[in-house]
């Protein structure tokens, strides 16, 4: 089984700043967008584990409210600015 990819996952909420977030618990884009929509469709947390937040250099696990996301962008790192959108 392959090495999961690290995705750069952005979440925008209602009101405030995106929030930023670098992501190995996804194997691709398209899996990690399945699983955001499924946990919005579900009215739920998104539950990520292998993730670092900002510049930070330490692999943490992290629980998304998704009550207020209006929108999540989910890319490979050198590509940024070309990710899917939800």
């Amino acid at each position: 089984m392959p090495d999961n990819a690290v995705l750069s996952i952005r979440f925008h909420p209602v009101a405030g700043e995106d929030v930023y977030v670098m992501s190995g618990d996804f194997a691709g884009e398209a899996e990690a967008l399945e699983a955001i929509a499924h946990a919005l469709d579900e009215r739920r947390s998104l539950v990520l584990t292998r993730t670092r937040y900002g510049s930070e250099a330490d692999v943490n696990g992290m629980v998304v409210n998704l009550a207020n996301v209006v929108s999540v962008r989910v890319s490979k790192p050198e590509s940024v600015e070309a990710g899917q959108y939800l």
